[in-house]
């Protein structure tokens, strides 16, 4: 299973971004995928995560701002990120569950300037 991250870059503060998580196989019957962030030298951040139900979950720091969506029809998992700031910037990395297996995606970074 490959997973491919895009849509990271550098935004000012206040601006948007939206991350794709694009899965090489069916993500109809995941149990969740999630998004996470890490800095360097710092421990990797849980960020947002969807159920297999389609509920999502927040750090409390991003709520409000963030939102975490899939399209079954696509295999693609997303991250709309509204109103960044210079915090938010981090490497941020996919993650998708199903009852056996997980797997991660190489990250995209996003950088927020101040």
């Amino acid at each position: 299973v490959q997973l491919v991250e895009s849509g990271g870059g550098l935004v000012q503060a206040g601006g948007s971004l939206r991350l794709s998580c694009a899965v090489s196989r069916s993500i109809s019957r995941l149990n969740y995928a999630a998004w996470y962030r890490q800095v360097p030298g710092k421990t990797r951040e849980w960020v947002a995560s969807i159920s297999s139900e389609d509920r999502p979950s927040y750090i409390d720091s991003v709520k409000g701002r963030f939102t975490i969506s899939r399209d079954n029809a696509k295999n693609t998992v997303y991250l709309q990120m509204n109103s960044l700031k210079p915090e938010d910037t981090a490497v941020y990395y996919c993650k998708v569950a199903w009852t056996v297996a997980a797997y991660w995606g190489q990250g995209t970074q996003v950088t927020v300037s101040s």
